[in-house]
């Protein structure tokens, strides 16, 4: 068995191919949840069918960016992890359990957008691909996984992204208990700014 844990899981690049493999689908499979409405009227019907769809869009693109997010952290990531064990592969399988349940997160909300614990069970997503990428890159820097010139020089700047924006996404949830739909709109802002760095420091 000892053999066997030594010799596992040293290949990078069959981690970053899955994990594009799993957010392709996962990003594709959210798209799904919004259903086409069937109506018997004409345009005024229609056009009222279509615009009571907003929400679950509104949600569609909050999970959209979601993945996004989480591909490019990971991403960065892995432009600087060179090595790889058993141990770490499972670290990162567990991080891609968590990217695809997030099509079903994301009909949870669609579908009780107006409840807290919807928002609560979505954050808790969230967090939960948070934490693991954080783990992932805290395990690689500490087993040597990562050459030391780049360990250096970006390793505060991912940790500190990934608990700033994990603080902000608590702080976002928290304002479901004023409007569910604030809540949601901070969120997408705080992900709007990741994504295009709108508001940023020259450190940042």
């Amino acid at each position: 068995m000892n053999n066997y844990n030594k010799i596992a899981g040293h290949d990078t690049g069959r981690l970053i191919a899955i994990s594009d493999a799993v957010f392709g689908v996962a990003m594709t499979l959210l798209v799904l949840e919004i259903k086409v409405p069937e109506i018997e009227g004409g345009n005024k019907d229609l056009a009222t069918a279509f615009l009571q769809l907003m929400p679950k869009f509104l949600v569609y693109f909050l999970s959209f960016m979601t993945a996004g997010i989480f591909w490019m952290g990971q991403s960065a990531q892995f432009e600087h992890i060179k090595k790889s064990d058993r141990n770490l592969s499972w670290i990162n399988l567990l991080f891609l359990l968590f990217v695809s349940v997030l099509p079903f997160t994301t009909a949870f909300l669609g579908d009780y957008i107006k409840h807290e614990f919807a928002i609560a069970i979505y954050w808790l997503n969230i967090f939960l691909l948070g934490i693991t990428l954080y783990i992932n890159w805290n395990y690689a820097v500490k087993h040597g996984f990562v050459p030391a010139e780049d360990k250096d020089e970006v390793s505060d700047a991912i940790k500190k992204r990934i608990i700033s924006s994990q603080t902000l996404y608590f702080i976002g949830a928290l304002l479901s208990f004023i409007n569910s739909y604030l809540a949601i709109g901070v969120i997408i802002a705080i992900q709007l700014n990741y994504a295009f760095a709108f508001f940023r420091g020259k450190k940042q």
